[in-house]
C-alpha cells in the first residue's frame, strides 16, 4: 500500500508530506485546494506524461516521492526482483520533473526508466475519476476483469499455457520448413566430413608414435655410424678402451695385494670396466638392429600428411579432431530424423489444437454465463449509485484464430441514460460515471491485484442517501485493499478511516497546499462544513457528530 507521498514545487504546492493509513482515507476539502494536483503527483508516480508546465513558478524542478509498504505481497515483491530492483519489504519510488528536460527517474534508490515505472507503478495503484481509469479505459483489461468475476482465471492460465505449447510448435514446424534446403546443404557436408575422419581411423597418441619411427628411419644410417664407432672405440680393436682399462684394472689389483689402500680405487676401476662393456654390448645391439626401409619411411609420410591436412580442417590435435566428429555425428543424427520429428511435430500441433478448441469453447460458455451475472449485479449496483437507469452489457467478438487468452475478445459497453443504446465505455461513460463503474466491480469482485485504489470524486451528482450508500461501498472496498477518496459529500467523509484536509494556505506571501489529518472535534468540523450549510453553528457540529458515529457503528 501507499504509505507516503512527498511533493515539493508541483503546481501551487511547495513542500508536502502526507501519510496514509490502510483502509479508507478520505481528503476533503474547497474546490481549488489542490486536491486534484495530489492526484497529478500519484499520476507522476505511474509514469504519466511530465510537463514543466506542472512546475511550481519560480521553481526550477519539482519531484514526487512515494513510499510503499510491500510487506504482505509478496506477488508484487518478485515483480521488483524480476526488474532488477533491491526491495526488503518497503519501495521508493521518485519522480523528477526539470524545465530543462532532464526527467529522472529513480526506483529503490537507483536510477530506473519511465516504462520501468509505469509498469511496476501500474501493478501498486489504480487512479478512477475524472483524471484516469488505467483499467476501464483499456478494452483489453475488461476480458481479465470479467475472467476474474467468474472465477475462471485458472481455467484461463491452462488454456494460455496449451497456446503457448502450441506457438512454440508451430514455431518449430515452420523453421523445419524454411531450413529444409540448409539442413540439405547441412547434411552433405557433415556426411563428408564424417567420412573423411571416419576413414582415417584415428587413435589418440598416434601421431606421437608416428613421428618418433619416422625421426628413426630418417637418421637411421647416422645412427648406425655412430653406434659402430662407439662400439669399435670400447671394443673392436686393439686400441679399444676397454682392452685398456682392463690393463690398468689389472696393474691396480696386483698393487692392491700389496697395499690394501688401493682397494677403492680397484673397485672403481671394477666397477667402471662393467659399466663400459655392457655398454658396449648394448652399442653392438643397437647397430644390429638399425634398418633402412623407405617404403616404410614413404608410408609414414603419407599417414602424418593425412593428419596434418586433417588438424587443418578438424583441429589442433587428434583428440580435437575425433571430439569434432562426434558432435557432427550427433548433428548428422538429428538432421537424419527431421522427417520423423516434423511428423511428430504435426501430431502434437493437431492434438493441441484440438485441446484448444476444446477449451476455448469451455472458457467461451463460462464468460458468456458470467457477462449475463455481471450485467443484473452491475446494474443494480449503479442504481444504488444514483444511476437507475443505467445499462451494463458485456459484447463479445469471435476472434478469426485462437488467441492467447481464448476464442473472442470481450469489451464493456455502457449507457447511463434511458433511450440510449450502449457503447464502449472509453467513448461513453464520463470521469465519474467511471468511478462509480469501477466501485460497482469492487462490490462484486473485491479481489484486486492493485493494492491502493484511488477515488477521484467518485460522488460527482450526488446526494442524500445514495451518497451514504457510496460511503458504504467505500468502505468495503476498503476492507479489502487501501482505498483514498477525494469527496464533497459529508456521507462518505463520515465514513473515513483517516480523514485529511487539504487546503490552501498563504505563506511568506505565497499560496500554497497543505494537508492536515483530522482526529476528533476537527474532524466533526470539516464534516459539519461539508453539510452545506451558511456557517457551522452548533446544530450542524451535532449533525455531523452524529453522522461519523452513525458511520462509526455501521449504521
Amino acid at each position: 500500500m501507499l504509505r507516503e507521498l512527498n511533493i515539493r514545487n508541483l503546481a501551487i504546492i511547495e513542500q508536502l508530506h502526507v501519510e496514509f493509513h490502510g483502509g479508507l482515507n478520505i481528503l476533503t476539502g474547497e474546490t481549488g485546494a489542490g486536491k486534484s494536483i495530489i492526484i497529478d503527483a500519484v499520476n507522476l508516480i505511474l509514469g504519466g506524461r511530465a510537463s514543466s508546465d506542472l512546475i511550481r513558478s519560480g521553481s526550477d524542478e519539482a519531484s514526487v516521492e512515494a513510499l510503499f509498504d510491500l510487506s504482505e505481497r509478496p506477488d508484487l515483491l518478485s515483480r521488483v526482483a524480476e526488474l532488477g530492483i533491491d526491495c526488503d519489504s518497503e519501495l521508493l519510488v521518485r519522480r523528477v520533473v526539470s524545465r530543462g528536460g532532464k526527467n529522472r527517474v529513480f526506483i529503490g534508490g537507483g536510477l530506473g526508466t519511465t516504462s520501468m515505472l509505469s509498469e511496476l507503478s501500474r501493478a501498486l495503484i489504480n487512479i478512477s475519476g475524472q483524471h484516469e481509469s488505467q483499467t476501464l479505459m483499456k478494452s483489453d483489461r475488461h476480458l481479465h476483469l470479467l475472467d476474474g468475476f467468474a472465477g475462471l482465471l485458472p481455467q484461463r492460465t491452462a488454456y494460455a499455457a496449451l497456446f503457448e505449447e502450441y506457438c512454440a510448435v508451430k514455431g518449430k514446424i515452420a523453421e523445419l520448413d524454411e531450413g529444409e534446403r540448409e539442413a540439405a546443404r547441412r547434411l552433405d557436408l557433415l556426411s563428408f566430413q564424417s567420412e573423411e575422419i571416419g576413414g582415417a581411423k584415428l587413435s589418440v597418441g598416434e601421431e606421437e608414435e608416428l613421428e618418433a619411427e619416422r625421426r628413426l628411419l630418417v637418421h637411421g644410417e647416422k645412427l648406425l655410424t655412430l653406434t659402430t664407432q662407439a662400439f669399435d672405440a670400447l671394443y673392436g680393436g686393439d686400441g679399444a678402451l676397454i682392452g685398456a682399462l682392463s690393463r690398468i684394472r689389472q696393474g691396480v689389483a696386483e698393487a692392491n695385494a700389496i697395499d690394501a689402500k688401493l682397494a677403492p680405487a680397484a673397485e672403481a676401476l671394477e666397477g667402471a670396466l662393467a659399466q663400459l662393456e655392457d655398454a658396449s654390448l648394448t652399442l653392438r645391439d643397437y647397430a644390429a638392429g638399425v634398418e633402412s626401409d623407405p617404403e616404410r619411411l614413404a608410408s609414414l609420410e603419407d599417414r602424418l600428411d593425412l593428419l596434418h591436412r586433417l588438424k587443418k580442417k578438424y583441429g589442433d590435435t587428434v583428440a580435437e579432431i575425433l571430439a569434432y566428429k562426434e558432435g557432427i555425428d550427433i548433428e548428422l543424427e538429428e538432421l537424419s530424423s527431421r522427417e520423423e520429428s516434423r511428423g511428430k511435430l504435426d501430431a502434437r500441433l493437431e492434438e493441441l489444437a484440438t485441446l484448444i478448441s476444446k477449451k476455448g469453447v469451455e472458457l467461451g460458455k463460462g464468460r458468456r454465463a458470467a457477462a449475463q451475472k455481471l450485467k443484473s449485479g452491475m446494474e443494480r449496483e449503479l442504481s444504488d449509485l444514483a444511476m437507475p437507469h443505467a445499462v451494463f452489457e458485456t459484447a463479445f467478438e469471435e476472434c478469426p484464430e485462437p488467441r492467447g487468452y481464448g476464442l473472442e475478445r470481450a469489451e464493456f459497453l455502457f449507457s447511463p441514460n434511458p433511450g440510449e443504446p450502449p457503447k464502449p465505455l472509453a467513448k461513453t461513460a464520463s470521469g465519474g460515471e467511471l468511478s462509480r463503474i469501477l466501485l460497482a466491480l469492487k462490490q462484486l469482485h473485491p479481489e484486486s491485484e492493485v493494492p491502493t485504489l484511488i477515488f477521484d470524486e467518485v460522488d460527482t451528482g450526488m446526494g442524500g442517501a445514495t451518497s451514504a450508500l457510496v460511503g458504504a461501498k467505500l468502505k468495503k472496498v476498503a476492507a479489502m485493499q487501501q482505498v483514498l477518496a477525494i469527496t464533497h459529500l459529508p456521507q462518505v467523509a463520515a465514513r473515513a478511516d483517516q480523514h485529511l484536509r487539504v487546503e490552501k494556505v498563504v505563506q511568506d506571501g505565497r499560496t500554497t497546499t497543505a494537508v492536515t489529518p483530522l482526529l476528533g472535534e476537527e474532524r466533526v468540523t470539516e464534516v459539519a462544513r461539508m453539510l452545506g450549510a451558511a456557517r457551522v453553528t452548533e446544530k450542524t457540529r451535532e449533525h455531523a457528530r452524529e453522522m461519523i458515529e452513525e458511520a462509526v457503528h455501521g449504521a
